[in-house]
Parts: structure tokens; C-alpha cells; sequence
């Protein structure tokens, strides 16, 4: 069944509902670039699980996702998408988007005169560039998310203690170069829950609340689109249960540090916010990221205008470089 589940798949463009998966059935409409296709299957037959189903079709739906041309330059200059192992892939989520992906893709970039001191998450859809410090910038991971009250809240666009903090302090410590590299862009900064059975809930939760600023954090569903495991690693819990291997399958993972803020909130509560630990777990427990009470490694993410170049391979010796056009 599972054999021809792919056949099927390889013959059609189309986009599955998670939530569909749960069912048995997926049936899927198209807008005008996805003709209808409707798959059946016994959930309950040996090795066909929802898992399965979604890591077998990931990696085909994205090669036939229809993107906007904003990244399209930004992607052949980084020599195009991969698929397979550690490399630059189209997203599943949210078209236009690309992700790195893999224990050590060469994602490196010099920014603000740091050699390979930051790495790209994303080539976004209108051809800005989203980074991540590859180091905190509290080497005691003694920040807290926001210092209001015992436990904080976690309201990022209140603004948040470490809101102004990074956008303030932070940003105003970068050298000049680096301030004019930098665009104003909308942060996706909705709450979220670790019960979801897909990642899909996760980015359109995000998406539900939108902030705009110059630096900011990088969010849950970008952590677990960064690895190269898709069966196993794509949601809280299967990031969880799979430790060890979702570790070895995502550049974020840092073991130098014991755990780092993350921009998404918890929903249903106005105090706890999601941590990654060093061995690449996501904080569950409600008591675990409350905004004051803990104290974690800050890595700032941001957005590179559109209209920077990049030079170099994006190794670790030899990273990309900015030049503008």
C-alpha cells in the first residue's frame, strides 16, 4: 500500500492536510497550479502510519511547489537546492520560503566582521535573508526573555525586556556596515502549544500574531524545519522521542550552552515561553521557559535587505560574505 501510496504521489502535484492524515483519507482541492487528487488508505495496515505518509511525500511536494521569484537569485547564489543530506531545501510550509537543513549544511555567513559568526536559517520570499548568531551573546546565559514581575510575560511585542533589549542595546553595539545590511521586516510571533500533531498548526499559529522590528529570535517551527529528518523530527513530540537522532540532524543544536530562548510563546498562558536544550529537546513542561524565572543564551536573529550579494561557499572557512549592489 505504502508503495503505491508514492506512485501515486510521484504522478501528482498536490498539497496534503495534516490533520486529513489522522483520518485515513486525504483529500485534497487545488488552486490553479494543484489538479484535485484524493488518496485512501487503511491507517491501521502494517507500517502505514501518519509518519510514514509525510515523510514519504515531503520531500516530492516541495520539488513540485510552485515559489515566488523574489528568492529564486538569492537561491542560485548559494548553487540551488538539494535533495538529500545537509543543504538548502524548498520549504513545505509556507511557499517561497527556503530552509538549511542538516547537521552542518554550509550555511555560514560573516556578518558585522564576525568571520562565520552567523549562519542563514532562511532565503525568504522576498529575497531577504533571515540569520542566526551561531553563538549567544551571554556567554553566562543569564538573560531573561522579560524581567516584568516574578514570572515575566511573554508578550513579545509589549515589547518584551529582550525586545528592547536586542533592538536597542544590541543593535545600536553593531557596527555601521552591518546597521545598513539590516531591514525592518514582520516577525511571526503568535503563540504556540507542544500537542500538535503537525507541523502545519505550529506555522500557522505563528502567523496568527505579526510584529515588526530589526532583531528578533528565531521561532519553534524554524528550529524543527532546520533538520534534515522530516519522519522523525518534524513535531515537538517526535523531536523529543527522537533525541539523539534529531540532534544529528539539525545545525541549531548547540551543546556549548544549556539551553536558548526561542521567539515563541506558549499559548494559553502569559508567562512561559519554548527553550531548546543542548541535546536539541524543546522545553514542555508549563514551569520550564517562564519569561523571568528562567535564564537562557540569547542567539539574535535578523533580516538581510534584498539587495545584498553574497560571495563565498559558505563554509566554515570560507563563509559567505556581503557585498551590496
Amino acid at each position: 500500500m505504502k508503495e503505491k501510496l508514492r506512485k501515486i504521489v510521484k504522478s501528482r502535484i498536490f498539497i496534503f492536510v495534516c490533520a486529513a492524515l489522522l483520518f485515513g483519507t486525504i483529500g485534497v482541492s487545488a488552486a490553479t497550479y494543484f489538479p484535485s487528487v484524493d488518496v485512501t488508505y487503511d491507517n491501521e495496515e502494517s507500517g502505514l502510519v501518519s509518519t510514514d505518509v509525510q515523510g514519504a511525500i515531503d520531500e516530492l511536494y516541495v520539488k513540485a511547489q510552485q515559489v515566488s521569484s523574489g528568492s529564486d537569485d538569492k537561491v542560485e547564489d548559494m548553487g540551488g537546492t538539494v535533495s538529500s543530506g545537509d543543504g538548502l531545501y524548498a520549504d513545505s510550509y509556507e511557499s517561497g520560503r527556503y530552509f538549511y537543513r542538516g547537521k552542518n549544511p554550509n550555511n555560514y555567513i560573516t556578518f558585522n566582521g564576525e568571520k562565520a559568526g552567523w549562519r542563514i536559517i532562511s532565503i525568504e520570499p522576498d529575497g531577504t535573508i533571515k540569520i542566526m548568531r551561531t553563538s549567544d551573546i551571554n556567554t553566562n546565559d543569564n538573560l531573561a526573555w522579560d524581567t516584568s514581575g516574578n514570572f515575566g510575560n511573554n508578550n513579545w511585542a509589549r515589547p518584551s525586556s529582550l525586545n528592547t533589549y536586542l533592538n536597542g542595546d544590541y543593535y545600536n553595539s553593531l557596527n555601521s556596515t552591518a546597521k545598513n545590511q539590516i531591514v525592518s521586516h514582520t516577525w511571526k510571533i503568535g503563540p504556540v502549544t507542544n500537542d500538535n500533531g503537525c507541523l502545519t498548526d505550529n506555522v500557522n499559529s505563528e502567523g496568527d500574531i505579526r510584529w515588526s522590528g530589526k532583531v528578533g529570535l528565531a521561532t519553534v517551527s524554524e528550529y524543527l524545519r532546520s533538520s534534515s529528518n522530516v519522519g522523525m523530527c518534524r513535531t515537538f513530540a517526535l523531536n523529543n522521542e527522537n533525541a539523539g537522532t534529531c540532534a544529528n540532524s539539525n545545525w541549531m543544536v548547540n551543546s556549548s550552552y544549556a539551553n536558548w530562548w526561542t521567539l515563541s510563546s506558549r499559548a494559553g498562558s502569559d508567562v512561559p515561553v519554548f527553550l531548546v536544550y543542548s541535546n536539541g529537546t524543546i522545553s514542555k513542561d508549563l514551569d520550564d521557559g517562564f519569561a523571568n524565572y528562567a535564564r537562557a543564551a540569547v542567539r539574535p536573529t535578523l533580516y538581510l535587505s534584498s539587495s545584498v550579494t553574497l560571495s563565498g561557499s559558505g563554509t566554515s572557512s570560507n563563509p559567505y560574505t556581503l557585498g551590496q549592489v
